[in-house]
C-alpha cells in the first residue's frame, strides 16, 4: 500500500498547495516540465506537490510538513527517446516522419520537419528518376546550407533493379546523408554500397560513418541482414566495379549495414500487420545479441513505427525501449503531404477498422499486399479481382469475354486495348526492357497492365481526380482512425489545420503526459484515468 511506504524526507509547502483530489491531480500531472514530489498527507492520502522545499526529517524544526515519498525531475518530450539518437542525427526530438511513397511525403513536409527539430524522409518510392532528382535539388536548396536533418527513401525494387541502383547513386553523388531503406527482404548491391560509402576512421582508430541507413523491418529474419556486416562477396563485387574503395570494404566488415532499425508494426502500405508489443522486444533482443556477437563498438538504435496515432501509443513505444518513433499514416492528412484535399478528407473520417489489405503495385507478381483505406473507396476489392485474374490466367488473351467485360467496366475503367497501349507507353519512357519482356511473356504483359491500374490508383488519390474517386488507393493503417478519435472536437480535427509539426508536437507532448502519469502511479499516487489523456492544443 502506498500509505505504508517509508518517507525519504519531508516536504515543506511553498506558495503552491499540494494536490490530492482526482481533479486537481489530473491538472497537476499535465505540467511535466516541473519537478514533482510524491507526498503523503497526515491522514495517509498520497498526492503530488510542486516547488516548496525538501527537508531531511531531522530539519523539520516543527514546521508544518508532509512526508516525502519520492521526487521526479522535470520531463521533456525531447527526453522520451534515446538522447544519443538526437545528438547523432542533429535533431531536437526523437521523432521521424516516414517516407510515404509517390512523393506523399513531400519536400515541403521534410522541410517542415527539419525546421521543427525533427527528421523527415522524402517519399521517393514509386517516382521516376527525374522527379526524385528534382526533389533532392529542392531539399538541397532549402536545407543544404543548414545543419538541419533530412533524408530520402530508397526502396527495394525487384521489378526495377536499375532504378534502385540509379537512385542510390544519386543519393551518394548529391550527399544525401540519411536514407530510409524500405521493403527489403534481403540485401541488394545498391543499399550495401550506400551503407559502406564514406566509411573512415578517426585519429583514435574509431570508425566514422558518412551515411546513415534507417532500415524499416518487421521480421527478425530481415533485421538480421541489416544488423550484420555487409557480405564480403557483395563488398568485393562493389570494389571490383569501382563503386567502393578497398578501405571502405574492409571497414564495412566491422559495422552493421544499419545502425538505426525501425520496427514496423501494423501500418499503412507495406506491412506484416505485426503487433508492436510482440515484435519490438524480439528485435531489440536480436540487436543486443548480434552487437555482442560481432563486437560492435558503435551503438545500434531500435525505433518503433506502426499504430502510433495517439499519445498513449507513442508513450507505449518509448516504454518498450524505442530510441525514436516513426509516424506515417497520420502525416498523410497533414497539409504538407502530397495527398489531395479529397484524399485527406477521406482519411479524416476513417476509424481504426476502416482498413484492409490489397495487392501491392510494386510487388504484384509476388503476391505482396499493402494496407489501404477501405471507407469511401472500392480500390481494395477491385485490386483483389485483378490479382485473382492474374493468378488464374496465362495472359490477357486467355481471359474469357464475360470476365474481360466485367474487368473493363467494373474495375479498370478502360478496355484491354487501351490498357495495353497506356501500359506500353508508360514503360517505353520508364524502362523499355519491360515491354521487350512483355512481348515474349504474356503473363508479364498481364502483370504490367494490371499494375497500370494499381499504380495509377494512388496517383489519382494524389491528384484528386474526382472521376476516379472510387478507385483511390490511400495507404492507411489503424493509427489513422485512432488519431481521428483522439483529435475529435479539437483544433486538429479539420484536415486544413493539421500541420505535420503540430501533429508531432502534440503526440510527443501527450506522450510525456502519459509517461508522467504512469511514473507517478508506480510511486503510489492514485492517478485518475483522465490524467493519462492529453487534449491537443497549438504548441510552439
Amino acid at each position: 500500500m502506498a500509505s505504508d511506504l517509508s518517507p525519504i524526507g519531508l516536504w515543506l509547502a511553498g506558495q503552491t498547495a499540494p494536490a490530492f483530489a482526482a481533479d486537481s491531480l489530473a491538472g497537476a500531472l499535465a505540467d511535466v516540465r516541473q519537478p514533482i514530489h510524491v507526498v503523503r498527507d497526515h491522514d495517509g492520502t498520497v498526492g503530488v506537490a510542486f516547488a516548496g522545499e525538501v527537508l531531511p526529517t531531522r530539519l523539520a524544526n516543527g514546521s508544518p510538513t508532509l512526508s516525502l515519498l519520492g521526487s521526479l525531475p522535470a520531463l521533456y518530450p525531447e527526453w522520451l527517446g534515446d538522447r544519443g539518437f538526437c545528438e547523432l542525427h542533429g535533431v531536437r526530438f526523437p521523432y521521424v516522419a516516414g517516407a510515404m511513397a509517390n512523393g506523399i511525403a513531400t519536400t515541403e513536409l521534410v522541410i517542415a520537419m527539419a525546421q521543427a527539430g525533427m527528421l523527415g524522409f522524402f517519399g521517393a518510392a514509386g517516382l521516376a528518376y527525374p522527379v526524385v532528382e528534382e526533389a533532392i535539388g529542392r531539399l538541397e536548396a532549402a536545407l543544404g546550407h543548414t545543419s538541419l536533418a533530412w533524408g530520402a527513401n530508397l526502396i527495394h525494387s525487384p521489378n526495377e533493379p536499375e532504378l534502385e541502383a540509379r537512385v542510390a547513386d544519386l543519393f551518394l553523388r548529391r550527399g544525401v546523408k540519411k536514407v530510409s531503406a524500405s521493403a527489403y527482404i534481403g540485401l541488394t548491391l545498391p543499399i550495401v554500397r550506400y551503407a559502406a560509402s564514406g566509411l573512415t576512421t578517426d585519429a583514435a582508430g574509431r570508425i566514422q560513418r558518412k551515411n546513415a541507413v534507417f532500415a524499416k523491418i518487421s521480421r527478425p529474419e530481415t533485421a538480421k541482414h541489416f544488423l550484420a556486416p555487409a557480405p564480403k562477396a557483395m563488398l568485393d563485387a562493389l570494389v571490383a566495379a569501382g563503386q567502393l574503395t578497398q578501405a571502405e570494404a574492409e571497414l564495412a566488415l566491422r559495422v552493421p549495414i544499419a545502425e538505426d532499425i525501425t520496427v514496423e508494426a501494423d501500418s499503412g502500405g507495406h506491412t506484416d500487420n505485426q503487433v508492436l508489443t510482440a515484435v519490438f522486444p524480439i528485435i531489440a533482443t536480436l540487436r543486443d545479441t548480434m552487437s555482442a556477437e560481432h563486437g560492435y563498438e558503435r551503438p545500434i538504435r531500435v525505433g518503433a513505427a506502426g499504430g502510433l496515432g495517439t499519445p498513449e501509443a507513442v508513450a507505449a513505444a518509448f516504454a518498450l525501449g524505442a530510441a525514436y518513433v516513426l509516424t506515417g499514416s497520420v502525416n498523410q492528412s497533414a497539409i504538407e503531404s502530397g495527398l489531395s484535399v479529397e484524399g485527406k478528407a477521406m482519411l479524416a473520417t476513417a476509424t481504426a477498422a476502416d482498413v484492409l489489405m490489397a495487392p501491392a503495385a510494386d510487388m504484384f507478381e509476388q503476391g505482396v499486399d499493402v494496407q489501404v483505406l477501405k471507407r469511401g473507396t472500392m480500390f481494395g476489392p477491385r485490386a483483389r479481382r485483378l490479382y485473382q485474374a492474374y493468378r488464374e490466367h496465362v495472359g490477357l488473351d486467355a481471359i474469357d469475354a464475360a470476365l474481360r467485360i466485367r474487368l473493363e467496366e467494373e474495375v479498370l475503367g478502360v478496355g484491354f486495348d487501351e490498357l495495353r497501349a497506356n501500359t506500353r507507353a508508360f514503360w517505353d519512357e520508364r524502362d523499355p526492357s519491360q515491354n521487350a519482356r512483355a512481348d515474349q511473356d504474356p503473363k508479364h504483359e498481364m502483370a504490367l497492365c494490371f499494375r497500370w491500374y494499381l499504380g495509377l490508383s494512388s496517383r489519382w488519390a494524389i491528384r484528386g481526380e474526382s472521376s476516379r474517386r472510387l478507385d483511390f488507393q490511400i495507404w492507411c493503417g489503424p493509427a489513422m482512425g485512432a488519431f481521428n478519435d483522439w483529435v475529435k472536437g479539437s483544433f486538429l480535427e479539420p484536415p486544413e489545420a493539421r500541420t505535420v509539426a503540430q501533429i508531432a508536437l502534440n503526440l510527443l507532448e501527450g506522450a510525456a503526459v502519459a509517461t508522467r502519469a504512469h511514473q507517478l502511479r508506480s510511486y503510489g499516487v492514485p492517478v485518475p484515468s483522465t490524467a493519462f489523456r492529453f487534449r491537443p492544443r497549438p504548441l510552439a
